[in-house]
């Protein structure tokens, strides 16, 4: 059996844990959101119609911030269609996912579905075929109190207290050519820093949103932040990186391996805003907002042709099932996120119901949690206080797209507060790994709880007719003592610990 070794002390400090980063992305895009997060009529549906099966599943996926209405649809997208009286919103083409949209949902609604969820809202605005006054409109309309005609027009349609949306998006993937709007990066930087620049002047307490890269394999990637960031740095605070991450060809290895590139992305990122920073003799430093990255398999999309007959309502698109292994990746992509928790201050999970998202629906029917519900909701349950950055010795395999990986990843957090600790894992090799973890620095005396995504079949799934056939399973190997804790990692499996 093969070993690990791993050394935990509160030296290998991070930075605090940032709530954002289990933040996740509702689009109107498929069943997101019409049979997703809303359907009414269903047996458990509110008055407003939001289904409180969905609204109970996301309350336990412990999601902290929701990013809305896109996405691809944002750049196309009429905020003022979906507000007012639902019976007189019109009915738009939405071009990015050759569908109808019915504008049943807006604004107003989704800030209330976000306020049942416990959600932060954050919202993109359309620099795709719309601009600045737009997105001073919109901003008036959302978080003015009263007084003025949009904000009056709000407390008209019911929601007599602003919604106070704190963070916003300048535009959505403005670097790729599949875009509304596309641009080139000294384009859109112009505009980001004009718009930037507006909104501030009505609020400079809001933090803005640039659109960085939407992928680190985008030709333009690098030097679209360099352009970006020296046109925009004074007005925003955040620059966004989107990655979706697949099995190619049967190449497991690399697929679990994925976070890598995660890595690579993040580190270059980081390294281009701080050439900026010097460049421009600036004091503050650029947060990174992570607000697209998922497990998506894209190939599948791209050969059954994302354009349907007509423009129908909701179609079922994107809604990959996905496996022990897809959620393996998952646990390790937020490994990643969390240990760059110094500049990755923010992180969305795209998206959150049926599009390739933790939770699937039926029309009338259940609502169940995929088996990548289950790393994002316990590490955003256990993780608090301070990221620790473990020192990992472990053995390394080849990959054919990353080089050499490690066979087992780890990041704890420490909360001096509660005394409480809780380390997670991922083992990505083909056996079980006996792993033996230091802790002897935190204090803890107690394994409070050890849980393991694994299962025989890497590829088994949860579906609506075996919604439970993959969970979490307590770790009976676990054992503490005189500091150390040694347990047992199943092959390719991910794992929490919570000390104490």
């Amino acid at each position: 059996m093969a070993t690990a070794n791993v050394i935990v002390d509160r030296s290998q400090g991070v930075a605090p844990v940032q709530r954002r980063v289990f933040g996740s992305f509702i689009e109107h895009l498929g069943r997101c959101v019409y049979t997703g997060i809303h359907e009414p009529g269903h047996p458990t549906a509110d008055g407003h119609g939001f289904r409180g099966d969905v609204l109970a599943l996301v309350r336990e996926l412990g999601v902290s911030t929701v990013r809305y209405p896109g996405g691809n649809f944002v750049s196309g997208y009429r905020w003022e269609d979906g507000v007012g009286p639902v019976a007189e919103r019109p009915r738009r083409l939405d071009l990015a996912w050759h569908s109808l949209e019915t504008n049943e949902v807006g604004l107003d609604e989704f800030a209330r579905w976000c306020r049942l969820a416990g959600c932060e809202p954050m919202l993109a605005v359309n620099l795709g075929t719309r601009g600045v006054q737009e997105a001073l409109d919109v901003l008036e309309y959302a978080n003015h109190p009263g007084g003025t005609a949009l904000s009056d027009q709000r407390v008209a349609n019911g929601s007599v207290a602003p919604h106070d949306i704190r963070m916003w998006c300048l535009g959505n993937e403005m670097d790729g050519p599949w875009q509304v709007g596309h641009m080139t990066a000294g384009e859109y930087g112009a505009l980001a820093a004009r718009t930037a620049a507006a909104m501030k002047m009505v609020d400079p307490a809001l933090e803005l949103v640039a659109c960085g890269s939407s992928g680190s394999g985008m030709p333009t990637f690098g030097e679209w932040e360099r352009v970006v960031l020296e046109a925009a740095y004074d007005h925003v605070d955040y620059i966004s990186c989107h990655a979706y991450y697949q099995e190619h060809d049967g190449d497991l290895g690399s697929f679990l391996a994925s976070s890598l590139d995660m890595e690579y992305f993040i580190e270059t990122v980081v390294a281009t805003a701080d050439h900026v920073r010097h460049k421009l003799r600036k004091d503050r430093a650029i947060a990174i907002s992570f607000d697209e990255w998922n497990v998506w398999y894209q190939s599948r999309f791209t050969e059954s042709g994302k354009v349907t007959a007509g423009w129908p309502v909701a179609p079922r698109l994107l809604e990959d099932v996905y496996s022990v292994a897809d959620a393996v990746v998952v646990g390790s992509l937020l490994i990643t996120l969390l240990r760059h928790s110094d500049r990755v201050r923010s992180a969305s999970l795209a998206q959150l119901v049926n599009v390739i998202g933790p939770i699937m629906t039926e029309p009338g029917g259940p609502a169940w949690r995929q088996t990548t519900f289950f790393p994002f909701a316990t590490t955003a349950r256990l993780a608090a206080g301070q990221v620790l950055n473990p020192r990992v010795e472990t053995g390394t395999y080849a990959t054919a797209r990353h080089g050499e990986a490690p066979l087992v990843d780890a990041v704890a957090t420490h909360d001096a507060d509660t005394g409480s600790a809780a380390v997670f894992l991922v083992n990505r090799s083909r056996e079980a790994t006996t792993v033996r973890i230091d802790v002897h620095d935190l204090g803890v005396g107690a394994i409070r709880e050890a849980l393991t995504l694994a299962d025989p079949d890497p590829y088994a799934t949860n579906t609506r007719e075996q919604p439970d056939r993959v969970q979490l399973q307590p770790n009976a190997t676990a054992a503490h003592t005189d500091g150390v804790v040694r347990i047992e990692l199943p092959p390719v499996s991910w794992t929490a610990l919570a000390l104490g």
